[in-house]
């Protein structure tokens, strides 16, 4: 007896063709390659294709690698596909992004410091002018400022604020105290400085002045300006507790000095010609003072007769009336400054010597000629020394 075929409500048959569909569109047609997805059945492979998140894979198949069955469909569809393996196509590697260095940012910016009122407002200048005396006009020039803070520091000194040359000098400094020293050549003065902010003017007296020096022989006889020096001491009775304040000035060059009394020693050549002298520096004012030489300058030279060659290889020996040897040399034409007086002079050639007594003469300057016929006699030894 045949079994009918059972019939299935309507409700079934729709189910059944929604699975038949959905098993379709994920390529999956035979039962036993369905449960070789993941999961097991037409819905696990539909989540194969998905990717476990539900995401699809990142590889795709070309549609072309799908072949399409040619026999009769079912429910409605072309006919059953084979499936087949789809290898995926690599997509193109996109090369990695450069390696960005970027330069080491700190965790926080510093906050800037808050202002202050001294910061917010305009600061004012400390304005400094220089004069030799109080009724003068101001220097223009060759002057040299400097601001010292009044406390020493470690090294011993008192630490530079701020510095100026030439003449009216401008500092744009914060409100304080300060020790100022202006200096003018050799004079200088110090003075303190109370700055409180405001637009300030400073007036410094130098009480200063200058001292220019000259001088000459006697008979106004001019002396080449190379052998001419001067010294500059202070002022005190004894020697010994004067302090040099200018060495080896030449003539004619003006020296800025404080106002006082001063002493000054001139020097003509190299040997004992010197003259000396206590000067005032008035202040505001240039003294021009020239002094006057007692001396005169000599050249020697030994011969075999007056008005001969001189005889080179020659040693020489001054000395002063006293018996004091001031001066040695060596050569055929000697020659020096000496101050007037009396002197001795010893020419000494090979073994023999020679002496001749000479008279300097203030301003005269002369010749020398000391002759072999001046020869100094050798000690008979055969007096003995008559002891």
């Amino acid at each position: 007896m045949t079994r009918p075929f059972p019939l299935i409500p309507f409700r079934r048959r729709f189910a059944f063709r929604l699975v038949l569909l959905l098993g379709v569109g994920n390529g999956v047609l035979h039962p036993a390659h369905a449960q070789e997805a993941q999961g097991g059945g037409l819905l696990g492979g539909f989540r194969n294709f998905l990717g476990s998140d539900g995401e699809p894979s990142g590889a795709y198949a070309s549609p072309d690698a799908i072949p399409r069955a040619t026999g009769p469909g079912i429910i409605g569809l072309d006919g059953p596909r084979t499936l087949d393996r789809l290898n995926p196509i690599a997509l193109p590697e996109i090369g990695g992004s450069p390696k960005l260095v970027l330069p080491t940012i700190p965790g926080f910016a510093p906050l800037p410091d808050r202002p202050t009122l001294d910061s917010i407002r305009s600061r004012k200048a400390l304005v400094l002018e220089a004069k030799l005396a109080g009724d003068g006009e101001p220097v223009p020039t060759g002057l040299v400022w400097r601001l010292f803070a009044p406390l020493v520091a470690l090294d011993g000194k008192l630490p530079l604020i701020a510095s100026a040359a030439g003449g009216t000098a401008t500092f744009d400094i914060p409100p304080g105290n300060y020790l100022l020293h202006v200096g003018f050549g050799r004079a200088g003065v110090t003075k303190r400085i109370d700055f409180t902010g405001e637009q300030t003017r400073e007036i410094v007296v130098l009480n200063a002045g200058g001292l220019k020096l000259h001088a000459i022989a006697v008979g106004d006889v001019p002396i080449p300006a190379e052998a001419l020096s001067f010294d500059i001491y202070s002022d005190a009775p004894n020697e010994r507790d004067r302090v040099l304040v200018a060495e080896g000035i030449p003539p004619g060059r003006t020296v800025q000095l404080n106002a006082g009394t001063y002493h000054v020693e001139s020097t003509f050549g190299s040997v004992n010609a010197v003259v000396r002298a206590d000067v005032k520096v008035e202040p505001g004012k240039v003294t021009d003072v020239t002094l006057q030489h007692h001396a005169a300058q000599l050249t020697m030279k030994l011969v075999r007769e007056k008005g001969g060659e001189a005889i080179a290889d020659t040693a020489w020996s001054i000395t002063n009336g006293s018996g004091d040897v001031i001066r040695e040399s060596v050569g055929a034409f000697p020659s020096m400054v000496l101050e007037e007086g009396e002197y001795l002079i010893v020419a000494k050639n090979k073994d023999r010597m020679y002496q001749r007594d000479f008279m300097v003469q203030a301003g005269v300057n002369t010749d020398v000629e000391v002759l072999t016929s001046d020869i100094v006699a050798a000690p008979d030894a055969s007096q003995g020394s008559g002891d």
